[in-house]
């Protein structure tokens, strides 16, 4: 009984999984440069996946792009959108004129508050 037993072994020493019956899907390479500094990244995909036409670049970050060939493909940037900010959309809501006098009208109510009529902008020392 005692030949039978299990013995322990160190945690994360050693699978117990073999690679037996286990069959690899296949696997293409794809090669992308970066515009910014000419680094080349290799990346491994699935032969059926379809490999994008950017990726970042892990040396500085930028852009780096999909080579077929000897040449790199052209990505077309047309139907991305600008970022809206919040001073993009607070201009849709009011004009700039409506802006100076909302301005002015905060700037009297804490004036007021103050219980000074000095202006607000102006350092004391």
């Amino acid at each position: 009984m005692a030949d039978r037993s299990l013995r322990g072994i160190r945690l994360g020493a050693q699978s117990l999984q073999s690679e037996e019956g286990v069959i690899l899907h296949e696997r293409t390479q794809r090669t992308y440069v970066c515009a910014t500094c000419a680094h080349e990244t290799t990346l491994t995909f699935a032969a059926d996946a379809e490999a994008p036409e950017t990726w970042e670049c892990r040396a500085c970050g930028a852009e780096a792009v999909l080579r077929v060939g000897d040449t790199t493909v052209t990505v077309d940037h047309s139907d991305e959108k600008a970022a809206r900010t919040h001073w993009d959309m607070l201009l849709e809501r009011r004009s700039i004129p409506e802006l100076e006098e909302l301005l002015e009208e905060r700037l009297a109510f804490v004036r007021a508050r103050r219980g000074s009529g000095e202006d607000v902008t102006k350092k004391t020392a």
